[in-house]
């Protein structure tokens, strides 16, 4: 129709200036409704508005054209110029102007009023319109004659539009003339000045707007600020890119205090530590994480990444205590100095002390105990080893222990598969044995003197080239053994021990992917690993509770260092290892879970004087101390109950990895019988065989008797027989503990995936 195309083309000629940002109008949704909403922005070159408005407790907005604006809005843009005293409004051409009569008349009662300048400046204009201010023409009727705005018939979709928004009127000053009345033009001038007058309240709407304008440019800044951080942090060639800035986040949080090296030793009888080692090179170049933080003397902190089930990713942060803690910065000599260096003066004391390194293979046990790398040279002069030797010549020369007359000596063995073999006599394999006292022997194990740290350091070069290592999940020069390297101090008259410094290198703690999955060799190796520190924890533990029970037949280590936990001058010191990358994340947890039992230190507690030595913490109270171990049961059943009770590990899995166990040992305890029966087998037969060669020669004299040759050669046959059948049965027998090893592993495997 002709007059809808009439009011497309007033939209399209309408001023702009009409619009304001702040300004309340009505729009329309895509479902029909129409609400106010309010003017955030106003684009003149494509000829649309912004607007906002709070729905629902959220603040939405869209962008709506001029055309719907004014359809939506006419009265915005309807201004009747001049009103009579009938109510009726008098619709003016859009060319005319004021009178000149009209023009003074309100010139002369501006004049001579008193209204502020305020108000003044308000009337003025309106007096006096400027061409722009008049409103644009109306489009022509049928009949050729304009009609007012108000006339204009208004859209279907608003047929009655909403009234507009009631404002308050304030009331105005009362008028008074002044005697001097100042010219008009002076007067239109005056509204910059600031005139003091009453408080205009804040409608809703206005402080509607105000709340908004706030809340996005607060959400504006935040974003700006988000994309700021992402830029400068996002690596795409990095995918934990994520979790590396909440790590950055959480320690900016912190108030780190790592130690130093300048505080104070404290003494204990039990001292537990941990190390961190800084990322190595390949780390570095797969771009992994660091996910470990200390911060301070005695702290660890874990952050664990995880992912929830809405792939939001997030952080568990696992916090844990011991007695010292070192970070990446720290070097060898403040690591010994809190650790091993504390124990030396035990064995001038009578004592026994032991220093031993546990973690993960690669994480820094041989670089800690051995010595410093640099690439692949080890500069065997740095690690505790040469400290500690270098520590024992000279207290063993100072004037009050020169009196006691001690010659010192060293000795270098490893535990590998249960088997005791002796670095410095070309691995000559040991045989552990208990004396008539209940002492344990080491049968064989050789014993070199040494007198400077120069001879100490050559056997630890001899001891290192045989020592056994394998290729495992998590390194591929992993030590599969424990090397225990130990500096004894013997009266040189009678020669009897006087005190005993053992230092460990433990074998990397693994998985039981990487043991329980592999050929049978891998399996007994891991097996006798996990099983030697179960024990080594169980018996540091019962040296801080007088008159428990030590389980030192539960393993092979912890039977040959006995001595080393029995009596009340016995002291021990660990060092755990922890790698900081985020793929050894599981490996490190169950490193620090381990340090964590044999002291439980809880997390607010700070360092080795917050709990006395030997005393056992009321949070982490070891059940088996209330129950005695019942008669009959073994160490390494009293091992896995006090695994199933304590560690939380499940009753069924407890009872496989017991039966698994059982079946290493005996397959262990018939391997050795077949190799003693095969070496008795061989000697004997080497018997039988001379005898065979002198019945040979007997039959090949003339006066030889046949009978008698005959009778001999049966008796000789008869021994044979005897011989190989008593091998063969023992033969069958290790046999199926083969078959029971093969088993319990299996089962061990299938529970793999419900453990901890």
């Amino acid at each position: 129709p002709r007059g809808s195309k009439a009011l497309r083309r007033s939209a399209k000629r309408m001023d702009p200036k009409a619009l304001r940002i702040g300004l309340s109008v009505n729009i329309k949704r895509s479902d029909g409704r129409v609400h106010g909403a309010v003017i955030t922005g106003i684009d003149t070159e494509k000829q649309y508005v912004s607007v906002e408005w709070f729905e629902s407790g959220e603040t939405k907005g869209k962008e709506v054209d001029f055309d719907q604006v004014y359809h939506l809005n006419t009265e915005l843009f309807t201004k009747p110029v001049l009103r009579s005293n009938s109510r009726k409004t008098i619709a003016t051409p859009s060319k005319a102007q004021p009178r000149p009569s009209q023009l003074r008349a309100v010139e002369n009662v501006v004049s001579s009023s008193k209204l502020p300048p305020k108000a003044v400046a308000a009337i003025a204009p309106r007096a006096r319109p400027n061409a722009q201010d008049v409103p644009p023409p109306l489009p022509p009727s049928r009949g050729g004659v304009g009609r007012s705005r108000s006339e204009l018939p208004l859209p279907r979709a608003v047929a009655h539009p909403p009234p507009p928004l009631a404002v308050p009127k304030q009331p105005s000053p009362p008028l008074d003339v002044p005697k001097n009345p100042s010219p008009p033009l002076a007067v239109a001038k005056e509204p910059k000045e600031k005139v003091p007058g009453p408080k205009s309240r804040k409608s809703n709407v206005v402080k509607e707007i105000e709340k908004l304008k706030k809340n996005r440019e607060e959400r504006r800044a935040k974003q700006a600020e988000q994309v700021k951080i992402r830029n400068v942090e996002y690596d795409p060639t990095n995918p934990n890119w994520e979790f590396q800035q909440k790590i950055r986040e959480f320690r900016a949080k912190l108030d780190l205090r790592p130690l130093i090296g300048d505080e104070p030793v404290s003494y204990s009888r039990i001292c537990v530590c941990v190390r961190k080692r800084p990322l190595n090179r390949k780390e570095q170049q797969r771009k992994e994480i660091d996910v470990i933080t200390v911060p301070d003397r005695s702290g660890i902190q874990v952050h664990e990444p995880k992912v929830k089930v809405d792939l939001t990713k997030y952080l568990d942060n696992q916090t844990f205590r011991f007695d010292y803690s070192f970070d990446e910065n720290i070097m060898n000599e403040v690591v010994y100095r809190y650790t091993a260096q504390p124990l030396v003066h035990t064995i001038f004391e009578r004592g026994m002390a032991t220093c031993f390194a546990y973690g993960q293979t690669g994480s820094g046990k041989t670089h800690t105990m051995g010595g410093e790398f640099s690439g692949k040279e080890q500069d065997a002069a740095r690690g505790i080893y040469a400290f500690a030797a270098a520590d024992v010549f000279r207290l063993n020369s100072l004037p009050e222990n020169e009196s006691k007359g001690l010659d010192i000596s060293a000795s270098f063995f490893e535990i590998y598969s249960g088997k005791v073999y002796d670095l410095l006599n070309r691995k000559r394999k040991l045989r552990i044995l208990e004396d008539a006292k209940q002492q344990v022997q080491v049968v064989g194990l050789s014993e070199e003197p040494v007198s400077c740290v120069d001879d100490v350091l050559q056997l630890i070069q001899i001891g290192n080239v045989c020592r056994t290592s394998g290729t495992t999940s998590a390194n591929q020069h992993s030590s599969r053994s424990h090397a225990v390297f130990q500096i004894i101090a013997r009266k040189r008259m009678s020669g009897r021990l006087y005190g005993k410094f053992s230092l460990i290198d433990l074998a990397g703690n693994e998985r039981g992917a990487d043991t329980a999955t592999a050929d049978r060799q891998t399996r007994m190796e891991g097996a006798e690993i996990n099983r030697s520190l179960l024990a080594l924890k169980e018996c540091i533990r019962a040296l801080g509770r007088k008159g428990a029970h030590l389980p030192f037949r539960g393993s092979k280590l912890t039977q040959v260092l006995k001595d080393s936990f029995v009596g009340d001058n016995s002291r021990t010191c660990m060092i755990a290892m922890i790698s900081p990358g985020l793929n050894s994340c599981e490996h490190t947890l169950n490193t620090l879970r381990y340090a964590d039992r044999v002291k439980e230190l809880r997390p607010n507690q700070g360092g080795p004087a917050a709990l006395p030595p030997g005393g056992p913490d009321p949070l982490h109270l070891n059940p088996l101390e209330e129950i005695p171990p019942p008669p009959g049961e073994n160490d390494l059943q009293y091992l896995h109950r006090s695994l199933s009770l304590e560690d939380g590990v499940e009753m069924d899995r407890s009872a496989e990895l017991l039966t698994f166990h059982e079946a290493i040992s005996n397959l262990l305890e018939s391997e050795d019988l077949v190799v003693e029966e095969h070496r008795a087998l061989v000697q004997e037969t080497e018997q039988l065989l001379e005898e065979d060669k002198k019945l040979l020669e007997y039959v090949d004299d003339v006066d030889h008797d046949m009978e008698e040759y005959v009778k001999s050669l049966e008796d000789i046959v008869e021994q044979k027989l005897q011989l190989f059948a008593k091998f063969k049965d023992r033969l069958r027998e290790h046999r199926q503990r083969l078959l029971e090893e093969e088993t319990a592993s299996k089962n061990v495997v299938k529970r793999l995936p419900s453990a901890r």
